[in-house]
């Protein structure tokens, strides 16, 4: 039986450390199921439809990646989506609390599904999605942290008439 993956997030947008974490863990399973969550309590920077596109992009449409849009429960998910394990990223110290509480709750909900967490590489472990949302509204280099489709997404949507910076915030 394959060994099937799940990377749920909301990925708005992809960055290379997701990208990174997504290509090693293609080592140690057959495919991978990238979940793109719909969460009703956030406004994303792109619709679902949009972050689908770029994950595409940024993977190179490899063919044991599967991107799909879902809400609810990621036990839930899973399950529809045949994975075995839900693979999770520690960025820092500051992100094994919360994501040990989560994999101990999906543990309890569905107890043969297991969590595989993984660090990113080294230079990419400083990357999130909001810092390099940030830094692409105040027109700093992305190109370095996200692929170059996400980097031009990102440029444009801040480029967008309907789109206004709140002055007080200051960037990083």
């Amino acid at each position: 039986m394959p060994k099937v993956a799940l990377y749920a997030g909301s990925f708005d947008p992809i960055t290379n450390g997701h990208a990174d974490l997504i290509r090693r863990s293609l080592k140690f399973i057959d495919r991978l199921v990238v979940g793109v969550a719909v969460n009703v309590s956030k406004q994303p920077l792109f619709t679902v439809e949009e972050r689908i596109t770029l994950i595409r992009s940024a993977l190179d449409d490899d063919p044991r990646i599967e991107v799909r849009a879902f809400s609810g429960l990621v036990v839930d998910f899973a399950r529809v989506a045949g994975a075995q394990i839900v693979l999770r990223g520690l960025r820092a110290v500051a992100d094994f609390e919360y994501e040990y509480q989560m994999a101990l709750m999906n543990r309890h909900l569905a107890p043969l599904l297991e969590t595989m967490f993984m660090v990113p590489s080294l230079e990419v472990s400083y990357l999130s999605s909001s810092l390099v949302r940030e830094v692409a509204r105040f027109g700093g280099d992305i190109e370095a942290l996200v692929h170059p489709a996400v980097a031009k997404a990102l440029r444009t949507k801040y480029q967008s008439p309907s789109f206004t910076a709140n002055p007080g915030q200051s960037a990083p």
